[in-house]
């Protein structure tokens, strides 16, 4: 599965210049999207009992990535 990421560290920038409300505003036109972490898909994939095998960042660079990629298996 693929996701947007959001850790700690993108956070904070997004913050810091002043760009959160923009970014995880509910004002956008079509659609519903969540934001996760490691720590939140990792949460959730574990109370439907998957095991995480392997977490990729793919667009920009880690901690800013701008995609998390997980691969898991049934537990």
């Amino acid at each position: 599965m693929s996701t947007p990421f959001h850790g700690y560290w993108k956070n904070l920038s997004l913050a810091l210049t002043g760009k959160l409300d923009d970014h995880f505003t509910a004002l956008w036109d079509h659609g519903h999207i969540k934001f996760w972490s490691c720590k939140t898909l990792g949460k959730l994939l574990a109370e439907g009992r998957f095991e995480i095998c392997e977490t990729l960042f793919a667009g920009r660079f880690y901690p800013s990535s701008k995609s998390m990629l997980i691969v898991a298996r049934k537990g």
